[in-house]
């Protein structure tokens, strides 16, 4: 005989699970009790809901097993939304556990109560609630094979107090392991025949469920048939981007050379991805539903296929068995892109290597360039949203699979805590976040859960006292005419020796370097407080240059 709470930790433990987040809470004290004698399974203890959520995809996306994370019922859960939703947009496997209501006080709008099912129907895979304890190594198992199944997501379970703190016999469930669709032989000895018949073919990757096996197929396929190689928004880590074939980001504000190139391809095999809007250019790079350009898209959930755009060829299978698969195949004698491949990839070296100018004393292409430059090649480099990722992603070099957390969804707040998760799950890498200054204090009180856990991240907050991505569309729609973008920020620097670890500030950048190196050396939780020019929007567009367009609109 188990209480419910030692039942799910049971279960927990027999899918592999070593780590969970978590904000406790009254509703789930018997899964904290359950947990107490699982010496295998570490809890670690977050500031706020939407914190731990984002830890837990976070490990979702490192380990491709689903990251687990558990919130208190009402505002704990809403709270967490802002996770699911990114682990949602992210593909992403991930199970979110939520404390409820007891079950003889439900349906009376009791206290925190909140019908989690329709709450997060719209923002997960499956959402449902546990009414039976005998019936927690189903409901679990369930989560865990839907989590990881055709296009990986989250799933939240509703966990009712009484329930979990009643005892039953029941048995265990089994470690669930993915299923993942794969092509016939067929199929890949079509794609092999469209792609040889092309004149302009280029391969697009991105979505979730890839694996290291994935990159190496897809390094081998791209040599052997010398093929132009773009990744899709947040996901440069997908290949090795010193590789030969690599064409560079189509995420925001991609090299110039690659999308004429993109504009004139004929074919276009898509790999992984949904083709979403920031990869697609608000779906104007591929035009919906038909594009121009001749489509392959090989995703391992049908219902992916076909949502925006209608391919020639449609290819249900998983990113690694398809890429394995082609990879096997001989490369046709002539390669007539094969030029072009060569010009795409110098190309893209000149975009990461020769910056454009920018103004204001401190550069954020001379920090990312210098904090590139010593990063080994396992280095993991997280960040949110805003136009200061502009810059990561365009002088970051990614060389290894799982160096890039980024959220697709475009979620501010999230770069610290998916640092705070990374270093929690790979002590011996290095993890450095970047994060703007209104995009760091969504989410900055999780600082605190590193210092707790000795997680040594590394923190450069960019301070350009306003939210910067809404500044810049402010002045392009309505020129001066500033409101409600501006930010008063705290010195993050001194924030970050209030919680107990290092911090400095820099203004210039011939103290970028020595300031890095002493946070590297502290080995304590670190923040570097840049202080950059507002002037400076993203590499090529200045707040200057911003307004102006917005006032000859307006002219016109």
């Amino acid at each position: 005989m188990r209480h419910g709470g030692r039942i799910l930790a049971d279960q927990l433990a027999i899918q592999g699970v070593d780590t969970i987040f978590e904000v406790p809470g009254e509703s789930f004290l018997a899964v904290l009790d359950g947990l107490y004698d699982r010496n295998d399974i570490r809890t670690i203890v977050g500031r706020q809901e939407g914190g731990v959520a984002m830890m837990a995809e976070a490990t979702g996306k490192l380990t491709g097993r689903p990251g687990i994370a558990f919130v208190t019922r009402g505002p704990g859960a809403t709270n967490a939304a802002a996770g699911v939703h990114i682990a949602m947009q992210d593909q992403t496997p991930m199970v979110l556990f939520v404390g409820q209501v007891g079950r003889d006080a439900r349906d009376r709008d009791s206290f925190q109560e909140v019908d989690y099912r329709r709450t997060f129907a719209p923002l997960a895979k499956w959402a449902a609630e546990i009414d039976d304890v005998r019936r927690i190594p189903e409901y679990v198992s369930h989560a865990f094979h839907l989590a990881m199944a055709g296009r990986p997501g989250p799933v939240v379970l509703a966990l009712p107090e009484d329930m979990l703190a009643e005892a039953a016999e029941v048995a265990d469930a089994l470690p669930v392991g993915r299923v993942e669709a794969r092509p016939a032989a067929e199929e890949v000895v079509e794609v092999a025949r469209r792609i040889a018949a092309a004149r302009r073919p280029l391969v697009l990757i991105g979505g979730g469920g890839w694996s290291e096996a994935a990159r190496l197929a897809l390094e081998r396929f791209a040599a052997a048939w010398q093929l132009p190689v773009a990744n899709g928004f947040r996901c440069q880590d997908y290949i090795d981007n010193l590789h030969p074939c690599y064409a560079g980001d189509l995420g925001i504000g991609p090299e110039p050379t690659l999308l004429r190139y993109v504009a004139d391809a004929d074919l276009l095999l898509a790999v992984g991805t949904r083709l979403d809007e920031m990869t697609t250019g608000d779906y104007t790079r591929l035009r919906p539903p038909v594009p121009r350009q001749e489509l392959i898209h090989v995703h391992p959930d049908p219902n992916e296929i076909g949502r925006v755009y209608r391919p020639t060829l449609a290819v249900v299978a998983g990113s690694t068995p398809f890429l394995e698969a082609i990879a096997a195949l001989a490369p046709p004698a002539a390669r007539p892109w094969a030029g072009e491949t060569a010009q795409l990839h110098a190309a893209h070296r000149r975009w990461r290597y020769e910056p454009d100018p920018t103004p204001g004393d401190l550069r954020l292409s001379h920090v990312v360039r210098q904090v590139s430059d010593r990063l080994a090649a396992d280095a993991i480099v997280t960040s949110g949203a805003g136009n200061y990722a502009v810059w990561v992603h365009r002088y970051i070099c990614h060389r290894r699979f799982r160096t890039q957390l980024a959220p697709v969804s475009g979620s501010m707040g999230y770069g610290l805590p998916a640092a705070v998760a990374a270093k929690i799950r790979f002590p011996e890498r290095e993890v450095v976040c970047f994060a703007g200054d209104g995009c760091f204090q969504m989410t900055m009180q999780e600082f605190g859960t590193a210092v707790q856990y000795g997680a040594a991240i590394l923190v450069l907050v960019v301070d350009n006292g306003m939210y910067g991505t809404i500044r810049m569309h402010q002045e392009r729609r309505y020129p001066e005419r500033v409101i409600g973008t501006g930010l008063r920020n705290p010195d993050f620097a001194a924030l970050a020796r209030a919680y107990g670890g290092f911090g400095a500030t820099v203004r210039h950048d011939d103290e970028f370097l020595d300031a890095f190196e002493e946070a590297r050396r502290s080995s304590a939780p670190a923040i570097l407080h840049l202080l950059v020019s507002p002037e400076a929007l993203t590499p090529r567009l200045t707040l200057e240059a911003a307004r102006a367009e917005g006032l000859s609109r307006r002219r016109s």
